[in-house]
């Protein structure tokens, strides 16, 4: 009888140490002077050397995934992008608390490992950790056959931050009369996509290659936009300017995410006509096949990111976010008395 090997239980070894080695050099492409190591030790470390002038550093983390988007991306064919929502998820919520990104893991779980597939979901998050300017350290990629079918794959990431606990952002100083600011999204961003996937593919009977009226993409590539990355700006912000609330819109839109930040008492009154016009939500809209409260519930419907700040500031915050260039920013509200948030 011949002897078993693990590559016979669908498990290649070979094949997963080349792409540890076909990827070094990408991923060491993110290090900044602070990382310790190198790729394939045992833990990636990172020194702190440079906070040492914080009164009391404090680390904050945040981890998430890309959700049933990864359906889209396999259909598609395409990789490259989805590593990007990866870093964007926990970044982004990193920075709602005014901690600035150190660094990033990430896992990959496979049923049969693709060098080609998992070297370019690794391409798209070297990209994202050099767009939220942190270190990718260290990450796994899993061969799991049975618990995946061949072709299918999910993403984990988790992201580090430091703050100095007296910056830390925490929302307590909100009131009425604040303002809210609203940073545009590029599309669907990583929230929702079971939503859309029901719309598009069952309600509208569309495929991926199918063209939007007045589109100038396919279907696949509006849904497959990269979450935005806001890291560059709010770290500018927080430089010179006292903010006071950060929410990054995600699952549960703005009726969920704006009230995580209010104190009892406190209501967010959102000006529906002064929300960013996105395509793709113009066209969803336009279906009327959600409910109001429903689209706002479940989509950022063009805000990928909300500012509180005091009204004196506004006009300032939003042309220092002109100058830095990365993102598109205006007044979408302000804080009133009530709980919760009304869009109106």
């Amino acid at each position: 009888m011949d002897k078993l090997t693990y590559k016979d239980s669908g498990v290649n070894i070979e094949e997963g140490n080349k792409f540890v080695s076909d990827i070094k050099d990408m991923v060491s492409s993110t290090f900044s002077n602070n990382v310790l190591g190198k790729i394939g030790l045992f833990s990636g470390g990172y020194s702190l050397k440079d906070f040492k002038h914080m009164d009391e550093p404090v680390l904050l983390s945040a981890t998430d995934g890309v959700g049933t988007k990864l359906m889209i991306s396999k259909d598609s064919c395409i990789h490259d992008t989805v590593g990007i929502d990866l870093v964007a998820m926990s970044v982004n919520d990193l920075i709602c608390q005014g901690a600035k990104p150190l660094f990033f893991l990430d896992y990959i779980g496979v049923g049969k490992l693709d060098s080609k597939v998992s070297i370019d979901i690794v391409k798209g998050i070297t990209d994202g950790c050099k767009m939220a300017q942190c270190s990718l350290i260290g990450g796994e990629t899993a061969e799991m056959p049975g618990m995946y079918d061949h072709n299918e794959y999910d993403l984990a990431g988790f992201a580090v931050g430091i703050c100095d606990k007296k910056n830390i952002i925490t929302g307590q100083d909100i009131k009425v009369g604040d303002t809210i600011i609203g940073l545009k999204s590029s599309g669907v961003h990583s929230n929702g996509y079971s939503l859309v996937r029901k719309l598009f593919f069952e309600k509208l009977n569309m495929n991926l290659d199918s063209k939007i009226d007045n589109f100038d993409e396919s279907l696949k590539e509006v849904l497959l936009r990269p979450t935005k990355i806001y890291v560059k700006t709010i770290m500018g912000l927080l430089k010179e300017f006292d903010i006071k609330g950060i929410a990054h819109i995600t699952g549960g839109g703005l009726l969920e995410n704006v009230p995580r930040i209010l104190k009892d008492g406190l209501m967010a009154n959102i000006n529906e006509e002064e929300l960013f016009k996105v395509d793709i939500f113009e066209f969803i809209k336009s279906t009327n096949l959600i409910d109001k409260t429903e689209l706002y519930r479940s989509f950022n419907m063009g805000v990928g990111m909300t500012i509180i700040c005091d009204s004196k500031d506004s006009a300032k915050i939003i042309k220092k976010i002109n100058e830095i260039g990365e993102d598109e920013a205006k007044v979408i509200g302000s804080i009133v008395e009530g709980d919760g948030v009304v869009i109106c």
